[in-house]
């Protein structure tokens, strides 16, 4: 059984590897917490590295990579920065444009480092700080229809994004997953993947829950995994269990997302330490997408 540091080394080759990537991308220098006409103009050639969380879009499709260097729109053959460069630690969308992060915000932005709790309304152009500004940088951070879950060394949970209540759980997340349709939320531990379904405030874990290093919500009952060798799983039961795909990725797995509906096919995105796999077949087979 994996245990949680070898988790941790799991995700620190992803952090790492990942920019292998090596994607080229438009960036610039932010002169506040938005992305000004000067950081435009000072656009310049870089690379981007260690992706920490990913969205897909199920209306438009929009691929969303949150990374050490920002927010990126990955959907083209050339990613575009969206908004101010912040190390997003921990990201999180609750749909219509609205996502939440925290993480280290470069100089520019304003903000304390690290940045605690802060949100984008406007689909990530900027950000505005909600609360534990200067204290907490949560590495895993969910959203469900009625609070917002985060770790920071400690499982916290708010309904109202200013008061937070400590959890004492027994557990040590390495990933959070939730979806602002319900109020279930997955947590990947050493354990196995873990359950709440009263937003994060109390917990179990399901017989044979398998250990994955990520899990993503794809509609309110269907959500995948990914083990830390890049097999693929799928719950249709919101985590209750899991079944392997058939699908691996190629590529240290950094980030995962997924769209579909409860009785239909599932589409899911891997961002790999070599490219985005992508798969339109409830996870049975994956293309890669590399720069």
């Amino acid at each position: 059984m994996l245990t949680q540091n070898s988790l941790l080394r799991a995700r620190k080759r992803a952090v790492l590897s990942v920019a292998a990537l090596s994607m080229v991308l438009l960036t610039g220098c932010t002169q506040s917490i938005s992305e000004g006409p000067a950081a435009q103009e000072a656009a310049s050639v870089a690379v981007f590295s260690h992706v920490h969380g990913m969205s897909v879009d199920p209306d438009s499709g929009r691929i969303l990579l949150a990374t050490h260097e920002g927010l990126f729109d990955a959907t083209a053959d050339e990613p575009q920065k969206i908004g101010p460069t912040i190390d997003l630690m921990g990201f999180a969308t609750a749909g219509k444009d609205e996502y939440y992060a925290s993480g280290h915000p470069s100089a520019e932005t304003g903000l304390p480092d690290p940045a605690g709790l802060i949100r984008s309304t406007d689909g990530g152009s900027t950000w505005e700080p909600l609360s534990l500004q200067g204290k907490s940088d949560f590495h895993a951070l969910a959203v469900t229809g009625e609070s917002v879950i985060g770790f920071d060394g400690t499982l916290r949970v708010t309904d109202d994004t200013v008061t937070w209540n400590t959890i004492d759980a027994g557990i040590q997340p390495y990933h959070l997953a939730g979806s602002p349709l319900s109020q279930v939320v997955l947590a990947t531990t050493e354990q196995g993947v873990h359950r709440s379904e009263d937003g994060g405030k109390t917990w179990t874990l399901p017989q044979d829950a398998p250990v994955l290093l990520l899990t993503a919500f794809a509609s309110k009952s269907v959500a995948v995994g990914v083990e830390p060798d890049g097999a693929v799983q799928l719950s249709r039961d919101a985590g209750r269990t899991w079944q392997k795909t058939g699908g691996v990725v190629t590529g240290q797995p950094a980030a995962i997302a997924a769209t579909g509906d409860d009785g239909g096919q599932v589409r899911i995105w891997v961002a790999t330490s070599t490219g985005i796999s992508h798969s339109t077949d409830d996870g049975a087979t994956f293309t890669e997408k590399t720069p």
